[in-house]
């Protein structure tokens, strides 16, 4: 469903009367994404954002036909609200929350796979298809329509070769943040084939960190496939300690596993660009796709 979503996309918002969900669903409102309504258990508020509060998932659903959720649910509240919002028929849900409990996140990876669904999260900042869509808090500077896809764990440094990107006049076609939980919906491995699918995509940008295995997982199925469009790897984390989580809760080396040198040494044998700083990563895009710039 990542693909194929549109400005069309009826989306809703759980938690949409708490300061986040009121602020963000305006700010999505203001994007071009349409928030047909959100969910809330406060009585006493029938509207936010300039959109319907409905008590529960399935009273928003019946509504208003919404399809995908943002869920804006602390990490204790997550795994309700998933539970709720699948029992309604959502397929598409965003949750922003990091630190959701280990077994939380298992039971709701479990269940939205049993539905059919998609789960991007936790710890993201959202997706976006600039132009079209926004799902989350991707800040709009650093959206614009453009021929690169972004996949990245850290928020913060996607930001970052976001704005430069767009600066060269290189957006992008599609832009998840996977998140830095160590147990999450959507993969790096998973988001490969809907980008080599995708035609608005002609280069694909990860931004990684120390931590898990995500990446050399990433590197075997990009391999695997053929890397059919060129890959741009950015690892964050090169100061971090052994055994000590660095910011993320999924950034947590153990020896060998999940260290720069084994992420960036089995994506480059997988025959993706690996670099070091942030400034190569853009001038070697800028020079790869000059001829797609706008």
């Amino acid at each position: 469903m990542i693909g194929s979503l549109s400005r069309e996309t009826k989306v809703m918002v759980q938690g949409i009367t708490g300061r986040m969900g009121r602020t963000h669903a305006a700010l999505m409102r203001a994007y071009g994404t349409n928030i047909v309504g959100g969910t809330s258990t406060r009585t006493d508020m029938t509207e936010a954002a300039g959109v319907p509060v409905f008590p529960d998932c399935a009273a928003a659903v019946a509504a208003t036909s919404a399809v995908a959720t943002v869920a804006m649910a602390p990490p204790l509240e997550t795994h309700a609200a998933v539970q709720e919002a699948l029992a309604a028929g959502i397929k598409l849900i965003v949750t922003v929350a990091e630190g959701i409990p280990l077994h939380d996140a298992i039971a709701i990876g479990r269940a939205v796979r049993a539905a059919g669904a998609t789960w991007i999260g936790g710890s993201t900042p959202g997706m976006a298809i600039p132009g079209e869509i926004k799902l989350g808090f991707l800040p709009d500077v650093c959206l614009r329509p453009g021929p690169l896809a972004i996949m990245s764990k850290s928020g913060t440094l996607s930001y970052e070769a976001g704005y430069r990107l767009a600066r060269e006049g290189l957006g992008q076609s599609l832009w998840i943040g996977v998140g830095g939980d160590p147990v999450k919906g959507v993969r790096f491995a998973d988001l490969l084939p809907v980008f080599f699918a995708d035609n608005r995509t002609a280069g694909i940008v990860l931004v990684g960190e120390v931590g898990g295995t995500e990446e050399e997982d990433c590197a075997k199925v990009y391999a695997r496939l053929g890397a059919r469009k060129p890959l741009y790897a950015l690892i964050a984390g090169r100061e971090a300690k052994e055994g000590v989580s660095m910011g993320h809760a999924g950034a947590l080396v153990f020896g060998e596993t999940g260290t720069i040198a084994s992420k960036s040494g089995r994506l480059r044998d997988a025959g993706a660009h690996v670099f070091d700083t942030v400034d190569d990563l853009i001038a070697t895009c800028a020079r790869d796709f000059a001829h797609l710039r706008t």
